[in-house]
């Protein structure tokens, strides 16, 4: 037994050394990614059409709603005029035919209306979740691009959190517990990401950053 663990000894030294470069070696930056997201210039561009075409689609419910409405107007009067005792029997069921024709017409118009709002919600859904897939994979890009120019091969967000369960319901904790923020590339991203902005749109104040944006 003892001559096994003389011969594990030396090999978990040397496991233990091997370890220790290569983790010596091993460059560590962090980035902020909702911040990243928050501050990089297309977001603001597909934010502010995602705006635009809800607006439209409101726009057009709205038209929806106004016809229902009118059509509830002019089914009140339909169904008023049917009980008019001044008119012959024959005009009142005459009336009332009308009647129930505008009250199809009424539901007719609900179930359109409800199937608008069905399509208008899944189609901005989508359009949302295809904006922050393509800018997600652009800010990748450009950390990759910023790590490897920095010579780091691990980057973590610095804003993700870790689940933490417990008996009296889940809860969430930073996913990073510390950082000194000097191998912070956050700012150098956004300063990256933003250099193609349209003249139009604000970009991050370089003298703010700090010695961030250097790196």
């Amino acid at each position: 037994m003892m001559t096994c663990l003389k011969k594990l000894v030396p090999v978990a030294l040397l496991f233990a050394m091997l370890g220790g470069t290569a983790f010596a070696q091993t460059r560590i930056a962090t980035v902020n990614l909702p911040k990243v997201f928050e501050k990089y210039w297309k977001t603001e561009q597909a934010t502010a059409a995602l705006k635009d075409r809800a607006g439209e689609m409101e726009k057009s419910r709205n038209e929806m709603i106004d016809g229902w409405k009118k059509s509830k107007d002019e089914y009140q009067k339909l169904l008023e005029d049917a009980n008019n005792q001044a008119v012959s029997a024959e005009e009142r069921d005459r009336r009332k035919q009308a009647a129930e024709d505008k009250l199809k017409e009424m539901k007719s118009t609900e179930d359109s209306i409800a199937q608008f709002d069905r399509q208008s919600n899944v189609s901005l859904n989508e359009q949302k979740a295809r904006m922050r897939k393509n800018i997600l994979e652009e800010i990748k890009q450009a950390i990759i691009s910023k790590a490897k120019s920095g010579g780091y091969s691990l980057v973590i967000d610095s804003a993700a959190q870790t689940y933490a369960p417990d008996p009296s319901g889940p809860y969430y904790t930073p996913g990073v517990l510390y950082s000194d923020d000097k191998n912070d590339l956050t700012d150098a991203v956004i300063s990256q990401l933003n250099t193609g902005a349209p003249i139009d749109t604000p970009k991050t104040d370089e003298k703010t950053s700090g010695s961030k944006s250097k790196q």
